[in-house]
Order: structure tokens, then C-alpha cells, then sequence
């Protein structure tokens, strides 16, 4: 009879048993097996297996499981599938081996001896399926299965106290990596300082206790705890978390964002929390994306901004949003974080801490920061990376000369607008200290040098005006000299041109005369009212004969007429804070 070569076993088997040899799973109806049981009269390996049932029948849908061929179960199907095994026989031994492959045909393991079940893979299962239980009892599967829960114990033991009271081990290198910053992030909201509005009686706080969680945008400078105040927020609903940055996102994702909350919604009922750092950087059209969802309750949007909501968010979105300020932090409460953040590197990264970092560096990183909790950790981890080696001729001169200062302005932004109106109320009150200091920082800052030039022109008439006319030459000539000389030398006129005009006489005769008439044209019929005959003016023939100018008289020969511009510089209303002060 004819034989043939098993693709998998590469044993001999009869051409007719090559298909139950494979069904049995290389386990009988060997060529050998077979002429023996036949010589000795004893038909057990034909009796041991039954015989294939006629082809339709081996593929007919409706055919029972046999005993060996075991329904799946739901735990099955996501089990990860075991490599596929080429089984061979070695030459010296004649022992059968085999060596995983997976399914890109690479080989997984060495050779190992082969495990191979005895039945038939369903169409689901496919080739390279194995259960849990044939894993366990071949021993598969521990590493697709349990590598990587081992590599997080690993990573725990690593991290955490040795069980008989040892020291503390230093965290992986991966959790090293991480900034200070982040990993000193709060996880709860009674960690978070300086923010009343999370505190035992804010309002946010009170909001969260009622599980009412409104979409909200949380407008505060950098390093205040917006995003981990949105963080804790989704950590104590126990709402499904999606954290984006508007600087990385397009609509589309955030389309495909608010499909998968609905579906959440309604199939378990659990709410989505989308928490969108740098909400104004998408444009007031793309910001309309939230407009439908965050009305029909399909999502909780928390908006993060650094900037104005009233004028980088859309006024559509912000009515369906509560704005909540978060406020800069003390001085105190970044002491505090400071402190909390050397005590948990001490406990946990067996920090030996430098004599050079006391309470007087620490004191003056705090006030290095200007509120801001993420530079002064930034601040701190760099003051531990230059103590990390001991040097005897470091000092804490060093250390805070390596300290870089940043001055936070935003030549766009509300720092813009908001220092150019310190510098025009200080020269109003004659305060030429606090004007030098507000041009300084905004020279220093890369502000437009002819912005502030233009600025100081308007002063010249708006507040000094009649009371010297003089400063409205030397504003205009302080412009020019800008425009020609150029930083960084400009610095020099714009001082001389803000110190005069803080000590010059102030005067708000003409401003006041001119909004008193701009009041006027806002009375009933005054804007409508014809220009008079006698004030036209008669340039033609016609215009004459229709009487233009005809009447008119010359003013300084009489008086009378609404006066708009008043007798007075100055105001006569008292300043009860001055009054009292005095």
C-alpha cells in the first residue's frame, strides 16, 4: 500500500490513514503501528479511534462535538493564541522536537520537546490556538500569558518596601525618567493647595459631593492645577477619563471621541469626562464641535485655558460651560509642595539630601516661581541634579545662578494689554517708579519698542495735555528716535519720555470736552441735526444765492452756545481711600 511522509511528524504513514493520523494529532495510525497490530492479530489501534466518517459527514455543520473537540468558552476566545510548533524528528535520538513559531514566522523558543493535543482545531480556533487548559498542561503560555503581569510584580517588588522590613529599592528607571513635576502630581483633591475652590468648602468641591459635574473651563495661569484638579474630578465620579491637548488633536478625533461616549453611555450607562488642555487653541469654529454634545449631556467637557475665556472661547460654548479662575499660588503653598515633594524623594529614592538644599533655598525657589507649582518643582529637580555628585566648591550662589528666569508675557496675549495698562495708569498718577519698572519688563519681555512709543504719544494729549504742551513734541520726537535708532539703544528716549511725562502737570481738559461731545451725539436727534445755513460754506454762485453763510457772525465779537469743554484740568471728586489714608 501506498505511503506517504506526515507534514508535520515526518513519520511514514499509509497514504489511505494520512487524514485520521492527522485528526488524531500525530498520535496513531502509524505505518509501523499499524503492520504490527495486523501481524499479531490485535486490531486495537483501528478500534482505539474510530473510522473517518464519509467526507460530507466530516463537514457537515450540524455534526455533535466529539468527546475531544471541546467547546469554547468566552474566556477562550480572548486568550491569546499559543505559537505554532514545527515538530521534527532528531536523527541521534529519534525523539520527536519542536520549536514554536509564531505567526510571522519567526521563531519564538529553542527546541523543546513537542506538546501536541489530540484534536481536531475548530475554524475559529485556527491553526496556532491552543486553550488555557492544553497551555497549562503543556506548560505554554507562560509567557504570552503571564510576562507581562510578571514584569508588573517585578516592577511593584521593585518599587515598594522589602516584605521582611528592609530598606525602600529604588524606583525603575522608566519611573525615574519622569519629571518631578508629574510625579509629584496630587491624586486627590485634598492634596491640592492653594485652590478654594476645591477646598473643603468650594464650590467645585460642593458640586462633586452632589454628583452634579457640570462641563466647566478652568481658566488659570501655568502650574495652578488644572489638569490635576480635572484629573481628580474623573478619579471621584469614576467617570471614563479622555485627556486631549487642542495643540495635537483635530476635529475628527474629537468627532470620533463623542461616538464612542455615546455608545458607552448607553450600553453601561457610565459618563464620559473629555478633558481638553489648551481649549483656545482650536479656533471658535472647531470649538462648536462640543456645542451639540456637551448640550445633550453626551460628554462632561472640562476646558483648560491660559488665556481670557471672553475672548479665546466661544461665546456659544461658554454659555453651556461654567468658568471656574484658578487662582496664582502663594508663595506658602509652593513652600509647602516643595516640602512635600523632598520628603517623598527622601522616603522613596533614598535621597541623601545636600546641606546645600535647606528651607532658605527652598524659600527662595519659592518665590523664584511667581505661583507657578511646575516651575518651582522644575526648579527644585534641578537643584538635586547639581547636589547629586558632592563638590566642595559648589554653593548656593552656584545653584541659583543656574536658575534661569523666564518673564511670563505674551506679546498676544492678556500679559500684553495687561502691563501696557500698568504702564499708562502709572504715568497717570505720576509715579515714575512703577513706570520705569512696567517699560523695563516690557522691553525685557521682546515687546514692540514703537508699541510702547505710540502708547506714550496718547498720554501726551489724553493726560498731560493743556497743562504742557510741550510733552506732545517730545513724545512724537521719542517715536521718531525709536523708529530710527532701534533696541537696544531706543530703551534710552522711551525713559526719558516716560519720566517726563510722570512729572509733568496733568491735564484732562481737552479728553473730558471731546467726550462730552462724543455724549451729546448719543441724544435724541443731536446726531441728525442739519449743519445751520449761515455755517455752510458758499463756494459757488448758487450757494450764495441759496443763502449759505449769508448770516453768519463773527464768534469772538459774542458768547453764549453749549459748552462742552470745561473750565477745570482736573476732577473735583475726592478718593475716599486717599480721604481715609489721610
Amino acid at each position: 500500500m501506498a505511503k506517504v511522509i506526515c507534514p508535520i511528524c515526518n513519520r511514514s504513514v499509509k497514504s489511505v490513514a494520512i487524514n485520521n493520523h492527522l485528526d488524531a494529532g500525530c498520535q496513531g495510525f502509524l505505518n509501523d503501528e499499524d503492520d504490527s497490530d495486523t501481524v499479531n492479530g490485535n486490531s486495537s489501534s483501528s478500534s482505539s479511534v474510530p473510522p473517518p466518517p464519509p467526507k460530507a459527514a466530516r463537514h457537515s455543520q450540524s455534526q455533535p462535538p466529539s468527546s475531544t473537540q471541546k467547546k469554547r468558552t468566552a474566556a477562550d476566545f480572548f486568550q491569546t493564541p499559543a505559537p505554532r510548533r514545527q515538530v521534527s524528528v532528531n536523527p541521534v535520538t529519534g525523539a520527536r522536537e519542536g520549536t514554536p513559531v509564531r505567526g510571522n514566522g519567526h521563531v519564538a523558543t529553542a527546541t523543546q520537546p513537542a506538546q501536541v493535543v489530540g484534536k481536531k482545531r475548530s475554524f475559529e480556533e485556527g491553526p496556532g490556538y491552543s486553550s488555557p487548559t492544553e497551555q497549562r498542561a503543556n506548560g505554554e503560555g507562560k509567557d504570552t500569558i503571564s510576562a507581562a503581569a510578571a514584569r508588573r510584580d517585578d516592577d511593584e517588588q521593585k518599587q515598594s518596601p522589602d516584605s521582611a522590613g528592609g530598606p525602600l529599592v529604588k524606583r525603575t528607571k522608566t519611573s525615574r525618567s519622569v519629571p518631578l513635576a508629574e510625579r509629584m502630581r496630587p491624586r486627590t483633591l485634598d492634596d491640592v493647595l492653594g485652590q478654594d475652590l476645591v477646598g473643603q468648602n468650594g464650590v467645585l468641591r460642593s458640586l462633586l459631593e452632589s454628583d452634579r459635574v457640570p462641563s466647566m473651563i478652568l481658566w488659570g495661569g501655568s502650574g495652578t492645577g488644572k489638569t490635576t484638579i480635572a484629573r481628580c474630578v474623573a478619579q471621584r465620579t469614576g467617570s471614563r477619563f479622555i485627556e486631549l491637548n487642542a495643540t495635537s488633536t483635530g476635529v475628527a478625533e474629537v468627532k470620533k471621541l463623542f461616538g464612542e461616549a455615546a455608545n458607552e453611555l448607553g450600553l453601561t450607562g457610565r459618563r464620559t469626562i473629555i478633558f481638553c488642555d489648551e481649549i483656545h487653541r482650536f479656533t471658535k469654529a472647531q470649538q462648536d464641535v462640543f456645542l451639540k454634545p456637551v448640550e445633550a449631556g453626551t460628554i462632561t467637557l472640562i476646558g483648560a485655558t491660559t488665556e481670557n475665556p471672553s475672548f479665546k472661547i466661544a461665546a456659544a460654548l461658554l454659555s453651556r460651560c461654567r468658568t471656574f479662575t484658578l487662582q496664582p499660588l502663594t508663595q506658602d503653598d509652593i513652600q509647602k509642595i516643595l516640602l512635600r515633594a523632598l520628603q517623598r524623594e527622601i522616603d522613596h529614592e533614598n535621597l541623601e539630601l545636600s546641606p546645600l538644599i535647606d528651607e532658605e533655598m527652598l524659600h527662595y525657589l519659592s518665590a523664584f516661581a511667581d505661583g507657578d507649582a511646575r516651575t518651582a518643582l522644575n526648579l527644585l529637580e534641578l537643584a538635586l541634579s547639581l547636589t547629586a555628585t558632592p563638590s566642595p566648591t559648589l554653593t548656593k550662589a552656584d545653584i541659583k545662578s543656574a536658575l534661569t528666569k523666564t518673564l511670563v508675557y505674551d506679546r498676544a496675549g492678556d500679559q500684553h494689554y495687561d502691563t501696557i495698562s500698568a504702564f499708562h495708569k502709572s504715568v497717570r498718577g505720576s509715579d515714575a517708579d512703577a513706570a520705569l519698572y512696567y517699560l523695563a519688563r516690557m522691553l525685557q519681555s521682546g515687546e514692540d519698542p514703537l508699541f510702547i512709543a505710540r502708547r506714550m504719544v496718547v498720554i501726551a494729549s489724553e493726560d498731560v495735555g493743556l497743562a504742557d504742551n510741550t510733552l506732545l513734541p517730545l513724545a512724537t520726537a521719542a517715536y521718531t528716535a525709536t523708529q530710527q535708532i532701534g533696541m537696544p539703544e531706543a530703551r534710552i528716549p522711551l525713559a526719558h519720555c516716560a519720566v517726563a511725562l510722570c512729572l509733568a502737570p496733568k491735564s484732562t481738559r481737552a479728553y473730558r470736552g471731546l467726550n462730552n461731545a462724543y455724549s451729546a451725539l448719543q441724544e435724541p436727534g443731536v446726531a441728525a441735526l442739519p449743519v445751520p445755513v449761515h455755517l455752510r460754506n458758499a463756494p459757488t454762485r448758487l450757494m450764495k444765492e441759496m443763502g449759505y453763510g449769508r448770516e453768519y457772525k463773527y464768534p469772538p465779537n459774542y458768547r453764549g452756545g453749549r459748552k462742552f469743554l470745561e473750565e477745570r484740568d482736573l476732577g473735583t471728586e475726592v478718593d475716599p481711600d486717599v480721604e481715609m489714608s489721610g
